[in-house]
């Protein structure tokens, strides 16, 4: 298959990275099914995606013609065969292998054999799910980032039975929806960027269950400093606290010690509550308007 040839993405979950995926894919000329098992996520994933599309029209990215016609191709299902039209399936379900293979084997029986696999996971190397696939030489990690239109940045993990051609038409893919491909030379979970920011989240989150700093006072530290517009604990907001959760759960040795853990403690006492972070409301800041957001935020005043 040649770049040239795909012309349909079956986007599997609808969540947060889900509905940037398909955005991101649309604007670009492609067709984007966003499938999920819930109609409502699938409601959700429709309204962020019209609030996204919106705002790259406020910041002059995408005349409202672009965003209509982007929008005439994307759609929405809860029926998993659909994908028998994919040219290229793009899977952002919870950071679990299991979970994961299954819905890869499901796909393998349903897409036909031209139909490239790629995973978005975050945490956990494509060699976990290969073989589950039925179709490993066609299958590799493809990672976007928050927000995916902003950080242009997308990571390419083969594992040992990626093709190199289908290495080659991910570079490619990349390039063609608006991203900078980086290829990786072997598998490494949380890749680069995810590798560095998960240090930082992990002191960040010591040192308020420490009861060293507030939540504030930490994201206001790194902001003045590193001269950024939001802080470890907004990234997390971003990112969602349940898929925080999940990454921890993923991770036995962290999931043995969570119940003791004050890292772990703390962001399980907020998705016990329901606080996600942006895609609920509230987080560990309160959005719309959160207050790292504001003029007088790195004055120390809000």
């Amino acid at each position: 298959m040649r770049v040239d040839d795909i012309h349909q993405v079956f986007i599997v979950g609808a969540g947060t990275m889900g509905q940037q995926i398909a955005l991101q894919c649309a604007t670009h000329g492609l067709g984007a099914i966003v499938y999920d098992l819930s109609r409502d996520a699938l409601d959700k994933a429709s309204e962020n995606i019209s609030d996204y599309g919106a705002r790259l029209v406020r910041e002059a990215r995408l005349t409202p013609d672009h965003l209509e016609a982007a929008w005439r191709r994307i759609s929405f299902s809860s029926r998993l065969d659909d994908a028998a039209t994919a040219d290229l399936v793009s899977e952002s379900v919870p950071e679990d292998p299991k979970l994961k293979a299954e819905v890869f084997a499901r796909l393998n029986d349903i897409c036909p054999p031209r139909t490239v696999f790629t995973t978005n996971t975050s945490t956990l190397v494509p060699s976990l799910f290969s073989e589950s696939t039925g179709r490993p030489a066609q299958f590799a990690a493809l990672h976007f980032h928050q927000y995916v239109w902003d950080a242009n940045l997308v990571d390419i993990m083969p594992h040992p039975g990626t093709a190199q051609e289908t290495i080659e038409l991910l570079r490619a893919f990349a390039r063609r929806i608006g991203q900078v491909p980086l290829v990786f030379r072997k598998e490494s979970p949380k890749y680069v960027v995810n590798a560095m920011l998960g240090a930082i989240n992990d002191v960040a989150l010591r040192l308020v269950a420490d009861g060293v700093a507030s939540v504030e006072d930490v994201d206001r530290a790194w902001m003045i400093v590193m001269k950024t517009a939001v802080g470890p604990f907004g990234s997390l907001d971003v990112v969602g606290l349940d898929t925080v959760w999940h990454i921890i759960q993923a991770n036995s040795a962290a999931a043995a010690r969570a119940e003791c853990d004050p890292r772990a403690k703390l962001i399980k006492d907020y998705v016990d509550k329901g606080w996600l972070g942006v895609k609920s409301g509230r987080g560990f800041y309160t959005y719309p308007d959160p207050a790292y957001a504001r003029p007088d935020f790195l004055r120390g005043e809000a």
